[in-house]
């Protein structure tokens, strides 16, 4: 085993990027822009640019390099090749051999969320685990598999989307996958307003601190203070998120669930909302699986990308 190697987490914004320790230490984080222009077919060759400069930067050599691990947002197959990421302007192509073919290194890719989700196992929540489901609530649902501490691509690189598994078949608004009634549409931070906005249009007469424009954070402030309306959108986001993680137990039977992202700020709050749910609706074998928060925050891709490398 090589002494370095890099993680990189393509986000549709900036690229993060980590120079670590193949033990694990994080030597160095940094980000660059994410150039989406000319259908994203910069974005390569600036990763490979910031990776050469930090390099000679500490003087390194490339031999002493294991890799580069990246998270992608969008689905990668086990090959490598990304069935396109509409965010970045890429189509299907094999994206492990163009980076390859820009370092001159080993490099290894797959979703972003899965990504992520081995970064919890290897060293954050899940450390000591050999199978989790994480998943990340932000404006929009992402998760991960891992099973035998190893990521779960799928055939299609689509294993894990929990995110847009169908729960509510009376749905009549479309969520962002083109689809009616999925799990992101009730437990995202958009989806978390949502809901309280219409909970609060069927329920008029119902007292409330919350003002327009709110955002998911507001309601959950105002649920902490017994706040009718807040409190009710809450219960509803807890008890969609506890069935769903109640599927997914009954296919993969993970260690734990592991639960991040900028909802997740609203700690037990939540999480022992959907805990009980999760109980009720779990079968009886899993439904003891703990779920726990993340530990490794934003840079836990970063970390995921690096173990694929070295479990290579």
């Amino acid at each position: 085993m090589k002494k370095y190697a890099f993680g990189v987490d393509i986000g549709g914004t900036t690229v993060k990027m980590g120079l670590f320790e193949t033990t694990g230490k994080l030597l160095e984080v940094w980000e660059i822009p994410t150039r989406t222009i000319d259908s994203g077919k910069h974005i390569l060759e600036d990763i490979a640019r910031a990776a050469d400069e930090k390099l000679a930067e500490r003087e390194i050599p490339k031999d002493d390099v294991e890799g580069i691990g990246m998270g992608v947002p969008g689905p990668v197959g086990a090959d490598g090749t990304v069935f396109k990421c509409v965010n970045l302007g890429w189509g299907v192509f094999r994206v492990t051999d163009e980076l390859a073919a820009l370092t001159g290194l080993k490099v290894r890719a797959g979703n972003d969320a899965n990504v992520a989700a081995l970064g919890e196992m290897w060293l954050g929540a899940g450390k000591g685990f050999d199978s989790l489901i994480m998943v990340t609530l932000g404006t929009g649902v992402g998760s991960g598999v891992v099973i035998d501490g190893h990521i779960l691509p799928g055939k299609n690189g689509a294993a894990g989307e929990i995110g847009h598994m169908p729960v509510e078949p009376r749905e009549t608004e479309v969520c962002s996958c083109g689809k009616k009634g999925c799990l992101e549409q009730y437990t995202s931070a958009t989806g978390l307003v949502r809901m309280t906005k219409k909970y609060l249009a069927d329920h008029m007469d119902e007292k409330t601190v919350l003002q327009n424009g709110f955002s998911a954070k507001d309601v959950f402030d105002a649920a902490r203070e017994g706040d009718g309306p807040a409190s009710a959108a809450v219960e509803d986001m807890a008890r969609m998120l506890g069935k769903g993680l109640a599927a997914a137990a009954c296919v993969t039977d993970p260690d734990l669930f592991v639960v991040g992202g900028g909802v997740a700020n609203a700690g037990d709050f939540l999480l022992d909302k959907v805990r009980r749910y999760y109980r009720e609706n779990a079968f009886h074998a899993s439904a003891g699986t703990p779920i726990v928060l993340a530990q490794l925050g934003n840079s836990a891709g970063i970390y995921g990308g690096v173990k694929m490398v070295i479990e290579d």
